[in-house]
């Protein structure tokens, strides 16, 4: 189905994230005037691009006709504080996009009745750059044109994988959602094991930093599985078989992140609720 822009949008809390998708929506062409911004403290840059797009800060529920989209991106332990204002600005026609990390559909529903459509969704950090990895579950009472809407907003940040079971949205969490933060540490190991073996540290950390990036690239836009491609620079008695010996041991790297998958799904579900 062909997604139909809101005509109207509140984002409630425009932090990192919320901006980012901001971002994105302007974008893909969502006019400006009909997006509103729910911030306490909005940043000084948040202020001065809504004055510049001529979004509005702060209004009332009164001030905005029944808005077609809401998308609740303050931090988790906000939403009960959060909730009777939020749910002010939601009528029955509504859709509730959710990317509260550990509230699910059932918290959502308690703590905001009047929402009768609602999407969770799990984006990451690198929706700043619009390379995120978004997963989103949908509530039962989300309508076809509904999610073509959602899909087209989460869609302005990166890709997008619908899940049928909201149980798996822990797991999403352990691997995309934290999954930039492995990355990054990937890199701070690759540039210590670089100046363990005689590099200066910033050669060492510059090396490493655009190796991952430009792995990162080529993964991007090539068709080949993973698996292929490490192949592909994988010649047999070279170096990067001698090192790949050691990472994909018994003992390697595939024990080592199963565990830290398995200790962020386990911590997602302790948060929960």
């Amino acid at each position: 189905m062909t997604a139909s822009l809101p005509q109207t949008l509140v984002l409630i809390g425009a932090g990192k994230m919320g901006g980012a998708m901001l971002e994105g929506w302007l974008r893909i062409g969502i006019d400006p005037k009909g997006i509103s911004l729910i911030d306490p403290k909005p940043s000084d840059e948040m202020v001065a691009l809504a004055n510049e797009k001529g979004m509005r800060v702060n209004p009332s529920a009164k001030e905005i006709p029944a808005a077609d989209v809401v998308v609740l991106a303050t931090k988790p332990q906000m939403l009960d504080t959060a909730a009777p204002a939020v749910q002010a600005f939601i009528h029955p026609r509504t859709l509730l996009i959710s990317i509260l990390a550990g509230k699910t559909l059932g918290d959502l529903a308690a703590r905001l009745p009047n929402a009768g459509a609602i999407i969770r969704a799990m984006p990451n950090l690198p929706a700043a750059v619009q390379r995120g990895a978004t997963a989103a579950a949908p509530g039962k009472g989300v309508s076809a044109a509904q999610r073509a809407t959602a899909d087209a907003l989460l869609g302005s940040i990166g890709k997008v994988e619908w899940l049928d079971d909201e149980g798996l949205i822990d797991a999403v969490t352990a691997v995309s959602g934290s999954g930039p933060a492995y990355v990054f540490h990937l890199v701070e190991c690759l540039a210590a094991a670089g100046r363990d073996a005689g590099l200066p540290a910033d050669v060492a950390e510059r090396l490493a930093r655009a190796t991952v990036e430009g792995a990162g690239e080529l993964l991007f836009q090539s068709p080949l599985p993973p698996g292929t491609l490490r192949q592909n620079v994988t010649s047999p008695g070279g170096t990067t078989a001698a090192a790949l010996e050691v990472l994909m041991a018994d003992d390697g790297m595939k024990p080592l992140m199963r565990k830290a998958v398995a200790a962020a799904k386990r911590r997602a579900g302790e948060l929960s609720g």
